[in-house]
């Protein structure tokens, strides 16, 4: 089954695409080569510039609450195990603190590394890092892969209470939802959202053997799913047909 995931607004956006960058650049800091640890540069340069959002962080710190706010009305429920809420609002605690004790954006001190921001300046630009262009960032290639390795972590470090603030809010929404199985009708599927709920993501589970893309788009009010297929040509072309499919609204 392949995971596609579809949000409601623009701060689940930015978390989901800042998500996928930290998962690449988990990726890529622990293999050997100079190529690897050029694009786990790449992407985190991508990662500060996702970040920059002014209210990006104050966004964080609001979900958190919330989340918290909501999971502690359950503290007299006796068929809600105390134990697992304790250790649930204790992660929300202690990734509320690391973000909100990080002075400014996400990564902001990697700013006055003067290196850094060389390599960020010519990173975009086509053979922008050629050795003539940098010798400093070539000969920080040459160095063995473990030194490389250290400075990319010193440098990857600025974004962990980043990057605990997304695991914990992500797995609190995702864990918020109820899949059930749906059936499209001619490659098409709808369906009405209740009014008075506000759905922040979408998750969509369909058999991969099927070679079926879907394509989402909504809002407060409606859902619409078309699935596609990707001819030999290269273009994409409706499916007209009815597939079974795993779908989730998460709030």
């Amino acid at each position: 089954m392949v995971l596609y995931e579809y949000p409601f607004n623009e701060s689940i956006r930015t978390m989901l695409r800042l998500e996928h960058l930290l998962d690449r650049l988990g990726q890529l800091m622990p293999r050997d080569t100079a190529v690897d640890h050029h694009f786990a540069l790449v992407t985190l340069f991508e990662i500060m510039d996702v970040s920059s959002r002014a209210d990006l962080k104050s966004d964080l710190l609001k979900e958190l609450e919330r989340h918290k706010a909501q999971l502690v009305a359950y503290r007299s429920n006796p068929q809600v195990s105390q134990a697992a809420l304790d250790g649930i609002i204790g992660r929300i605690d202690h990734a509320f603190d690391g973000l909100n004790h990080q002075a400014g954006k996400a990564a902001q001190s990697l700013t006055s590394n003067e290196w850094l921001m060389s390599v960020r300046s010519r990173i975009s630009i086509p053979g922008g890092t050629c050795e003539f262009d940098l010798p400093a960032y070539y000969a920080w290639q040459q160095f063995d892969a473990g030194r490389r390795r250290a400075d990319l972590g010193a440098w990857v470090a600025t974004l962990a209470p980043l990057a605990e603030a997304l695991q914990v809010l992500l797995q609190l929404l995702r864990d918020a939802g109820a899949p059930h199985k749906v059936m499209s009708s001619g490659g098409q599927y709808q369906q009405s959202l209740p009014p008075g709920r506000s759905y922040q993501l979408l998750r969509l589970r369909i058999d991969e053997t099927a070679g079926l893309i879907p394509e989402i788009s909504g809002h407060r009010l409606i859902v619409s799913i078309r699935l596609m297929r990707c001819e030999a040509d290269g273009r994409m072309r409706p499916a007209n047909e009815d597939m079974a499919f795993e779908l989730t609204l998460c709030s």
